[in-house]
């Protein structure tokens, strides 16, 4: 197993490489700059030569790409363009909290409603609450997170008065955020739950366990759940990351000052180390995540456990 995961991390950091070298060349050739075209036009020569020196845009393409890979080595992600003498991690982690909060929310909320729908959408197969899951299901993986905001922000928030609108003034405004993120993860992990907990259901051992004597809750919780819950576990990590990146367009439409709202702040600054910086951050959690997922597998189904232990 500790081979498995040497190796897996190995392909981690390669993978790492290829997306930091391809976001670095593709961010460079963005149109524009990211200083203010008026005021850098009125400098002196020498003037703008030191604004180029001080952020080491005035060295050739390959040198800056290679400044950049030894200092990302050593943990420096650079200096902000737009936070006047800020470092990138420092402006990120600063942002983290707020995107953290509504996401691990959003996951929460997803996964119970999803789990509770999905068994007993295959619970009562056919019936209305089966319906309803399908339609829910439909409706999350078709109407945006951006669209779901809106129509919260309007009703709840708006018309209603029940929760704040919009900013990050205290716990209450990340419910809606986290809400409109949800219904997606909701519709994915009740649609994966039902098809699942149907296919085992009909299994051999359920009528078994049927015909021992046990009730219907213990056949479902200790048989059906126990193995139907797999397939969830595999767009979990899918499913986390969507909701950070989703987060992006929903952060501003309720002005809060998460890691989406900077990025898309910076992108339009064409604030290279911060865009950068937050492309590394997104990749890494996402495929450590996915290495969490898999080696979650193990715990969950022995048998990925004892092939993982004979491929090492």
């Amino acid at each position: 197993m500790l081979k498995y995961v040497l190796k897996r991390l190995g392909y981690i950091l390669v993978t790492l490489w290829v997306i930091v070298t391809c976001t670095f060349f593709m961010m460079k050739n963005l149109p524009g700059t990211p200083f203010d075209a008026e005021r850098f036009s009125i400098m002196t020569p020498q003037q703008q030569e030191r604004v180029l020196e001080m952020y080491g845009l005035n060295d050739s393409l390959p040198m800056q790409y290679v400044k950049y890979i030894k200092n990302m080595l050593k943990g420096d992600l650079g200096t902000s363009f737009t936070y006047v003498n800020q470092d990138v991690s420092k402006v990120i982690t600063g942002r983290l909290g707020p995107s953290a909060l509504i996401g691990i929310q959003a996951v929460l909320i997803g996964l119970a409603i999803g789990l509770i729908l999905g068994i007993l959408a295959a619970w009562k197969h056919n019936s209305g609450i089966d319906y309803f899951t399908m339609i829910l299901a439909v409706l999350g993986v078709s109407v945006p997170n951006f669209v779901a905001a809106a129509l919260l922000q309007y009703y709840i928030g708006l018309k209603w008065g029940v929760l704040p609108v919009g900013f990050w003034t205290g716990w209450n405004c990340s419910v809606l955020p986290s809400i409109a993120l949800s219904f997606s993860a909701t519709a994915m992990v009740a649609r994966f739950m039902r098809t699942e907990m149907l296919d085992v259901l009909d299994q051999d051992y359920i009528v078994t366990a049927r015909a021992k004597g046990l009730s219907q809750m213990k056949v479902l919780m200790r048989h059906a759940v126990r193995n139907s819950i797999l397939p969830v576990v595999t767009i979990l990590g899918p499913i986390v990351v969507n909701l950070m990146t989703g987060s992006l367009a929903v952060e501003n439409i309720f002005s809060i000052p998460g890691i989406g709202s900077l990025f898309v702040d910076c992108i339009k600054a064409n604030d290279y180390p911060v865009i950068m910086g937050i492309t590394i951050f997104y990749a890494a959690f996402y495929m450590l995540i996915v290495l969490l997922v898999d080696l979650a597998y193990s715990l969950i189904d022995p048998r990925i456990r004892l092939a993982k232990g004979k491929e090492s």
